[in-house]
């Protein structure tokens, strides 16, 4: 009668290395990503409330959506030089786990916002513009919040509404709006993800 041959060590051990291999990769993908900055947030906050305030001198409509194309580059050129050190400070990787499913969900919707941009301008339906950044911004930070700490897509539903808001309420208001969104909303919420979130 032969006897059961029992695995070799080595291949036992091979075998317990791939599963904690496979194991520590779920919880890394399962993770938050909790490098949003709060002092990146208030940056951008900053730039917002400026072209909120210019935004009434600009000459024609082309001067003011290049104000505003000039402070949104500024503005998430302060928020991603924030992340990324952020990141850095805590360990955590902008190109694997939380932060690669973080920066493929909040891409999409901002990419939209970019086409649908061009396209409202082209067409000259100026007045549609406020509206279509906040929505799509806000929806950017709640699909991009889903894998981060509560605070970030409870930031991205009000922007969403005050997107609703911009479609709603007439041109001379609609500024005033953006202001509320892309400054009064990134600086409240900045100064909370700051105070309560690690920087």
């Amino acid at each position: 009668m032969s006897r059961p041959t029992s695995r070799p060590p080595a291949a036992l051990a091979d075998h317990a290395a791939d599963q904690l291999a496979f194991i520590r990769d779920t919880m890394v993908r399962a993770g938050r990503f909790t490098a949003v900055s709060g002092a990146g947030t208030i940056g951008a906050g900053v730039v917002g409330m400026i072209a909120t305030l210019l935004s009434p001198y600009m000459a024609n409509q082309w001067q003011w959506l290049g104000l505003w194309l000039t402070a949104a580059t500024v503005a998430m050129s302060i928020a991603v030089f924030m992340i990324a050190r952020k990141a850095m400070r805590s360990g955590q990787s902008l190109r694997a786990g939380p932060g690669r499913t973080f920066a493929l969900a909040f891409a999409p919707p901002l990419i939209a916002g970019g086409f649908l941009t061009a396209a409202l301008a082209a067409h000259g339906a100026w007045s549609l513009l406020p509206g279509t950044w906040l929505v799509c911004y806000g929806a950017a930070v709640v699909s991009g919040g889903a894998f981060s700490v509560r605070t970030v897509p409870v930031f991205g539903a009000v922007l969403l509404v005050l997107g609703a808001l911009a479609f709603l309420l007439p041109a001379f208001a609609q500024v005033w709006l953006l202001g509320a969104g892309f400054g009064a909303a990134h600086l409240l919420f900045g100064y909370f993800i700051a105070r309560y979130h690690g920087g």
